[in-house]
C-alpha cells in the first residue's frame, strides 16, 4: 500500500448537519498555492475596507474575515465547512466517541429534555437518573424554549465542573435537584444480542474510533452465547456515518480478504484510491488486527443488512460493499445518499477547513452521492407503512448538493409533498406523547420492531412483507453534455 493512507491525520465520513460530518484523506500542508485572481481579491479588499469604515457601527475585523471564509466554503455544498475553535473541538469529539458531560442519551418531550437512558457507568447513571426523567432546568436556566442542541451545550463543559439538573420524575410525581460532576464520557456505538435461538442482531449507531473493537467484543459475546448462529442482522438504520477506516473494517469482517470495499475519485491524486478488506486499509495503529479474534463463521453466516433514510455515508459504504459482493441482502428503505468525501485540513492550532474532495463509489462502480443504496428488498418501518417518511430529508433534497457525477433523470418534487410532511409532523407529535409500548415505531431491536422481524423472516426463508408504496428516488440533475 502507498503512503497515501499513512499520512492521514484521520479518515472520517459523515452525513447530515447535526450528525457526523466528515472525512479526511490527508491533513498535510499543500506544497504550493493555486494562482490567485488578483482583480477579484482587490474587490474583496475594497468591500472589507468599506464595511470597516462606512458601516453604521464598528465591526470586528477578525469576525469579518472568518465570516467571509465561512460563506465562501458554505456556498460550495452542504458538507464543506470552516471550523472555528469551538466547532473544531465539537467535530473532534464527534469522531472520537468521547466528550465531557453528564452521560445521558436524551430526546425532547413537551418542550423539556427527556432522559432516554443514562449511559452505564456515567455520572448521570451513578446519580440515579432514570429513563423517562424530565429535565426542567439546567443550573438556573429553564429548559422550556431551549433547542435540544442548546440543552446539550449547557450540560457539557470542562472535566470536574459541576452542573445542577432539576428533574421531574413522572411516576413519583416529584421534582428534585441533582448536582452532577462532569467527566469524560465514552459513548457506545455498538449494541447487540441473540434475539432468538440461532439468530443475532448487532446495531451500529455510528462509526467511531472504538466501534471496531466494540463490534468484535459484541460478536464474541454473541457466539459465546450461541456458537451455532444460523443468521445475523447488521442494523445500520439511522447510522449517520463516522470514520471511514471503521466502515472498511466492519465490511472486512464479513468479506473475503482483499475484496474491494469502496473507491474514491476527485481532482487530487491522493483522492483517487481503492480501499480493500485488508488490515493496512483499516488499522489506525500498529498492533494485532482486532478482526483476527472474530469467529470464522462470520465470513459465511447468512446476513441481512437493515438500512433506512437515516443511513448515511459510512453506513452506505458498508451496505454497498456487502450488497455488491452479494454477501448480504440489504433490506429497508433507500439510504440518505451522502457519497462525498470531505478532507479536513488544519488552518492553525485550533481551526480547520472541511472541504469536499472526492466522491465514493461502491465496488461495482456506482456513485453513492445523491443516490444512496437501494435495498434488495423494500420494507416499510411499520406494518402500516413508512408513516414518518415525509419528515426525512435525503442528500438529494439539500440545497447545493453535489451530483453523482454519473448523470440521471431530473425529478420534480410532488406538489403534495409539503402537505404530506405536515401530516406526518402532526402524527409524530401525537406518537411522542404516547407511552413507548404504544408507539407506532418501537425501539430498534425489540420484538415489535417490524423491519427486524422481516429481516429474520428473510434469514429463515419465510415470506417477507414487502412495501407496496416505496419507490426508488433519483432526484439527479440531467447529465451534462
Amino acid at each position: 500500500m502507498s503512503h497515501k493512507l499513512k499520512i492521514a491525520g484521520f479518515v472520517a465520513v459523515g452525513a447530515l448537519a447535526g450528525a457526523l460530518t466528515t472525512v479526511s484523506l490527508q491533513t498535510v500542508a499543500r506544497g504550493s498555492l493555486a494562482p490567485l485572481p488578483l482583480e477579484e481579491l482587490q474587490q474583496l479588499a475594497a468591500v472589507f475596507s468599506m464595511v470597516k469604515t462606512d458601516y453604521v457601527e464598528p465591526v470586528d475585523e477578525k469576525k469579518l474575515i472568518t465570516d467571509a471564509i465561512s460563506g465562501m466554503v458554505a456556498s460550495l455544498d452542504p458538507h464543506s465547512q470552516y471550523f472555528d475553535k469551538k466547532s473544531f473541538k465539537e467535530f473532534r469529539e464527534g469522531t472520537s466517541g468521547r466528550f465531557v458531560g453528564v452521560g445521558i442519551e436524551i430526546s425532547q418531550e413537551d418542550g423539556l429534555v427527556k432522559v432516554v437512558s443514562p449511559i452505564e457507568g456515567s455520572p448521570a447513571y451513578r446519580a440515579g437518573l432514570k429513563t423517562g426523567d424530565l429535565i426542567t432546568k439546567i443550573d438556573d436556566t429553564a429548559v422550556k424554549g431551549l433547542s435540544l442542541s442548546e440543552a446539550v451545550k449547557r450540560m457539557r463543559g470542562e472535566p470536574n465542573t459541576k452542573v445542577m439538573l432539576t428533574i421531574y420524575r413522572k411516576d413519583e410525581n416529584r421534582t428534585f435537584p441533582v448536582t452532577i460532576t462532569r467527566e469524560e464520557i465514552k459513548t457506545q456505538s455498538v449494541k447487540g444480542k441473540v434475539v432468538e435461538p440461532g439468530f443475532g442482531w448487532i446495531r451500529l449507531s455510528q462509526f467511531q474510533e472504538r466501534t471496531v473493537e466494540d463490534f468484535v467484543r459484541k460478536v464474541e459475546e454473541m457466539y459465546k452465547q450461541d456458537p451455532n448462529l444460523k443468521g445475523m442482522v447488521l442494523d445500520l438504520r439511522n447510522d449517520p456515518g463516522g470514520l471511514l477506516d471503521a466502515a472498511v473494517a466492519i465490511s472486512a469482517a464479513f468479506l473475503p480478504e482483499n475484496a474491494t470495499v469502496v473507491s474514491t475519485n476527485g481532482q487530487l491524486a491522493e483522492s483517487k484510491f481503492v480501499y480493500k478488506a485488508s488490515p493496512e486499509f483499516y488499522q489506525r495503529r500498529a498492533g494485532a488486527d482486532p478482526l483476527k479474534r472474530l469467529p470464522a463463521q462470520l465470513k459465511t453466516v447468512p446476513l441481512v443488512v437493515l438500512v433506512n433514510e437515516g443511513s448515511a455515508s459510512a453506513s452506505e459504504i458498508v451496505a454497498g460493499a456487502l450488497q455488491d459482493h452479494k454477501r448480504a441482502t440489504v433490506l429497508g428503505s433507500q439510504t440518505f445518499g451522502k457519497g462525498s468525501v470531505q478532507t479536513v485540513r488544519p488552518l492553525g492550532p485550533d481551526t480547520g477547513l472541511k472541504l469536499t474532495t472526492a466522491r465514493y463509489y461502491t465496488p461495482s462502480g456506482k456513485s453513492i452521492q445523491a443516490r444512496g443504496i437501494v435495498p434488495d428488498v423494500m420494507v416499510d418501518e411499520t406494518a402500516e407503512g413508512n408513516i414518518f417518511a415525509a419528515l426525512r430529508t435525503r442528500e438529494a433534497d439539500l440545497d447545493k448538493h453535489l451530483s453523482s457525477g454519473q448523470g440521471g433523470v431530473e425529478i420534480n418534487k410532488d406538489p403534495a409533498f409539503e402537505k404530506a410532511r405536515e401530516e406526518a409532523r402532526k402524527r409524530a407529535e401525537e406518537e411522542a406523547k404516547k407511552a413507548p409500548a404504544d408507539r407506532k415505531v418501537p425501539e430498534f431491536g425489540t420484538d415489535k420492531d417490524f423491519q427486524l422481524v422481516q429481516a429474520l423472516n428473510q434469514l429463515k426463508g419465510r415470506p417477507v412483507i414487502v412495501s407496496k408504496t416505496q419507490v426508488v428516488e433519483n432526484k439527479e440533475e440531467k447529465k451534462e453534455n
